[in-house]
């Protein structure tokens, strides 16, 4: 992350499979540096079935922000993943951290 922040989170989805948690960050990854600023910053992660967000920000307007951002950008992604699977949402639920 960048410099030392103030305030923290971490996000964790967890999906059905290692595909569809695939798609879900390949389609929000490319947002990844493109969002962040002098004031948060992000990380993002899959590995096998589960998808993590890291999220470091300066003040918590800041963070909350950067968290609305994200959940909103992955409620999508999970919408277009569950269309494209014409098996609805694939998410088996997700685990919120801070």
């Amino acid at each position: 992350m960048g410099s030392s922040p103030v305030h923290e989170a971490v996000l964790s989805f967890d999906y059905d499979s290692p595909g569809s948690a695939r798609i879900v960050a390949e389609s929000v990854a490319r947002e990844v540096g493109e969002i962040d600023d002098d004031r948060s910053w992000t990380e993002l992660d899959r590995e096998e079935r589960r998808v993590t967000i890291e999220i470091g920000a300066r003040d918590a307007v800041a963070l909350r922000a950067a968290l609305n951002t994200w959940f909103s950008l992955i409620d999508v992604a999970e919408q277009v993943e569950g269309i494209a699977s014409r098996d609805g949402p694939s998410v088996k639920g997700a685990r919120r951290d801070e």
